[in-house]
Order: C-alpha cells, then structure tokens, then sequence
C-alpha cells in the first residue's frame, strides 16, 4: 500500500479517507479499475470532465509528440502554432459571434479570468461604475477566490470573504411544479425577472455581468426552465449588462452540442469551459469571448498591454497538442452531438424507469447529464445521497452525491448495455439502503 501521510486531498475528509481508501490504479473506456482489479463503470466521467472515455491513444501519441518537438514556450509576448491552431479549432465549433479563446488551466481560472475580463472591459469603455456581479443559488463557479465569491453553495463560499459586490437570484429547481419532467422543465422562466429586480435596485449602471450555468451541475444537475436563458439575455441586453455562461461542465458535446449555449439557443457575451475541453486528459481552460467584446478591447484601450492577466502555463503546448487530439476523436466519433440522438433518448427514459421507487421525488435529464432526487430525512441534514455513495461504489458504479440527490454525466460513448447496468445498479442499491 502507499504511503498516504503526505498527500493533502482535495474536496475529501481526509481523515476518513486513508482508514478506508478507495484507490484507481487504471482506466480504459468507460471503466475505472482498481489496484485489485475491480472494474467501476464511470457513470460520472471523472469529475464531469472524461468526455472520451479513457485511454485514448491518440491522445497519447499527440502528448507525446508534442513533449519532443516542444514542450513549452512563453506565452507572455511569444507563442507557439499549437495555440493558434487550437483557438482557430474551437472557435469553428463555438457559437456564432463567440470569436476569440483566452487560455486557462482549469475551470475556476477561466472564471476568474472571466471576472476580471468584465471588469477590464468596462473600465476600458469608461464604465467604471458597473463592478456589481449577479450570481444564482446553487450555482458552482470553481474555487478559485472570484468563483468562491460567485459561489451559490454556501457551504463553498462560507469562511471567505467576497472580492467583489455579488447579489443572488433563485435557483431554478422547482420538485414541485417540475418533478419528472423529461428534458427541459415547463415551469420557472419568469424566475429570470429577479434581475429586474436588482436592476431597479441598484442601477444598470453599477452591474458588470450575469453569470449562469446553463445547466447547474455541483448544485444538483438542473437544467434551466423552458424560455428561462432566453430572458436572461433580453433582460441583460436591454440593460447593457454582459451574460457569462459557465459552460465548464456543459461544453464539448455534454447536451447533445458543441455548447449549451447552441442546444438552447442562446449566445452569451462570454463563456467559461475547462474539462471536456481536453477530454479531462491533460490540465486546461479557456474562455471564449465574443468579437464585439474583443473589438472594443482592442479599439479602446490604451497603447500596450490591452489585458494585463495570463498564467505561466496558458496555451500550453502539450495541453493544446491534447486538445487538438481530443477535438478530432470528437469529430470522427460523432461524440458532440451523440448525446442529442438515440443514445440521449436511451438514457432519459431509462433514468425515469426510476420513477416508480416510493423514495425517489424527482427525475432530472438533459442530454446526457442526469439526476436522481430523493426524499429529505430531517435526521441526515446533509442530505441522503451520501448513504448511497459507498455501496454503488461497491456495486461497481460511481455516482455523486449532492445533498438529497445523486448526480451523473457519463462519458459520451456510454453504451446502452453500460446505461442498463447503472440504472439496474441504482434500483437495487437504492432498495436496499432505504428498505
């Protein structure tokens, strides 16, 4: 066994952990193995990020490749063609009028730099009273300082101190005028006039930008009432106020399209992605910006530097010589929209099979993202997902759970043979513990 004294984990009771670790020591496909030879189907594509499966060759090969041509250049007044060449690539699948790729390492740095972009923008256009953020509850923005102070989960939030002005608007989960419903819920638009209200309360002039997953994910996977993206927009374009949307988990064929943005119709000003955007294989984000906003940088802003913001390793080359890989296994295996065909069909109605358990309140499902609510229990104020979390592990399948309801993003390839196994897996586990 390793030593595990050393290692600091994250997002874990540590304690609790090492007296019973639960180690991965391989993975291929759909599948991650333990170090006893255990196969565990990855319901959750790692941490929402596995969009390819894992072991992919190519994407070795590219690594590779890249790390014996060049494995690193500067990118503060250098570059390197990988980063172009990678910008060019996701800007061809990105929405139209979303024309420019800021590079990251991770989801929680492309909000953050998402957060300062806003602000570098309005103070480029000589707007430098609009500082004000709108956030929602249950939101997850990473974990970075910006995103803990855009967090709607207070739990992430709690014990830090916010680094800019930030009101909350509701989140958007409604059990009971929604419960069950198959793709996107009919009720709650009108939950969007919220930042109306803060509008009137504080003035336009003093609100930088929205920022909204377009399906929530870490606050229990809930896709956006029907119409309700759309009046977010009107609301922020009749307002001048830019519309961030956190596409960390939703990008890279999550919904059945490149974007969220695309499957809903609905273009925002700015974008935050990360983990499919490599396939979860090699560390990085990006933001993707529109051309306006671009544009106006560019035309407005004094001689020299026109954003004074980037990391060491932005547009890595290994990353990019990754990501570039990724995009074309995409590509060939149709894996960006898979999820809005048969397979997308497949996984909904196997999920509300799930309906008929006496404790199950809710089904939620977009695409191949998906949800499992169950009911509250006063004695387990956490919620009582966490119950299940171990003996689906045991049963040969991960799933997350998040307060009352377990959460899953499977890899874009899942079979239908692989959507019976989790489905049988949950009904039984779920049977058993709360028999």
């Amino acid at each position: 066994m390793t030593e595990m004294n050393s290692h600091w984990m994250p997002f874990t009771p540590n304690r609790a952990f090492k007296e019973a670790p639960r180690m991965f020591e391989r993975a291929e496909g759909n599948y991650m193995i333990t170090s006893d030879g255990k196969k565990v189907l990855d319901t959750t594509a790692g941490l929402w990020c596995m969009n390819a499966g894992h072991g992919r060759k190519e994407v070795a090969d590219a690594v590779h490749e890249q790390m014996m041509t060049l494995d690193y250049a500067p990118g503060f007044n250098f570059g390197h063609p990988k980063a172009f060449e990678f910008a060019n690539r996701l800007v061809d699948i990105a929405p139209e009028g979303i024309d420019h790729v800021f590079f990251t390492n991770s989801g929680s740095e492309s909000v953050d730099t998402a957060i300062k972009m806003v602000l570098n923008y309005w103070n480029t256009m000589g707007k430098t009273s609009k500082r004000r953020f709108i956030a929602r509850e249950k939101a997850y923005h990473g974990i970075n300082i910006g995103g803990t102070s855009l967090a709607g989960l207070p739990a992430n939030r709690k014990g830090y101190p916010s680094v800019m002005p930030v009101d909350f608007i509701q989140h958007t989960l409604d059990i009971e005028n929604n419960a069950f419903s198959k793709g996107l819920p009919e009720h709650g638009a009108d939950k969007a006039d919220e930042v109306e209200r803060l509008v009137a309360l504080h003035g336009a002039d003093t609100i930088a930008a929205v920022i909204v997953e377009p399906v929530v994910g870490a606050g229990g996977m809930i896709p956006p009432p029907k119409g309700y993206l759309q009046r977010l927009r009107d609301i922020c374009t009749k307002h001048d106020i830019l519309l961030i949307f956190d596409e960390v988990i939703t990008g890279f064929g999550r919904t059945g399209y490149p974007f969220a943005s695309q499957a809903f119709g609905v273009t925002p000003d700015l974008m935050t992605s990360a983990k499919g955007i490599t396939g979860g294989m090699v560390p990085m984000g990006a933001v993707f910006v529109s051309g306006k906003m671009y544009s106006d940088v560019m035309a407005n802003a004094a001689p020299g530097v026109e954003f004074y913001h980037g990391y060491t390793y932005s547009g890595h080359p290994i990353a990019c010589a990754a990501g570039i890989a990724v995009l074309d296994i995409y590509e060939k295996e149709g894996l960006l929209t898979r999820a809005s065909g048969e397979i997308g069909e497949y996984w909904q109605e196997a999920l509300h099979s799930l309906a008929d358990l006496d404790v199950v309140v809710d089904v939620r499902n977009f695409g191949l993202l998906g949800a499992i609510e169950f009911k509250a229990d006063p004695e387990a104020p956490a919620g009582v997902a966490p119950k299940l979390f171990q003996p689906l592990y045991d049963a040969g399948m991960m799933a997350r759970p998040i307060g009352n309801c377990i959460a899953m993003s499977p890899p874009l390839g899942i079979t239908k043979e692989e959507i019976d196994f989790a489905v049988a897996t949950i009904r039984d586990v779920v049977t058993k513990v709360f028999s």
